[in-house]
């Protein structure tokens, strides 16, 4: 017996049945909340504030300004809208030679004029250590 529906095409019961699928997510269909522009808006104004806060300390402030919002929403969001904390500058340490204490970089000014070694203990072919 032929569908009605055609030879290609395949009623949505029947789809759904042989694919083990409920009917529902066929026809679910994804919808944003209304406050989510605001929301947005808030979001980034406070990161703005406060660059050095992820999505859960940004999301302490939204609650402590009123909003309720779920803190996995607030995340999916900071995901979604590719926010995030920028990664820490650390300041360049002066090479020590200013101090008494410091010591000092040479150039070569010759060939042999600066030597250095990288090794601490090693052991010679007959087994004395060297140091």
């Amino acid at each position: 017996m032929r569908s009605h529906l055609g030879p290609e095409r395949v009623s949505e019961r029947r789809a759904c049945r042989v694919l083990g699928q409920p009917r529902n997510t066929q026809r679910y269909q994804s919808r944003r909340a209304d406050d989510e522009p605001g929301l947005l808006h808030e979001m980034r104004l406070l990161a703005r504030q406060r660059p050095r806060f992820g999505s859960g300390r940004i999301h302490r402030l939204l609650t402590q300004r009123g909003w309720t919002v779920n803190e996995k929403r607030v995340h999916r969001l900071w995901k979604r809208e590719h926010m995030q904390v920028p990664q820490k500058q650390h300041r360049k340490r002066r090479f020590p030679g200013g101090s008494e204490n410091g010591c000092v970089r040479h150039r070569a000014r010759y060939k042999n004029h600066v030597w250095s070694y990288d090794f601490v203990t090693d052991r010679t072919e007959d087994g004395r250590q060297l140091r």
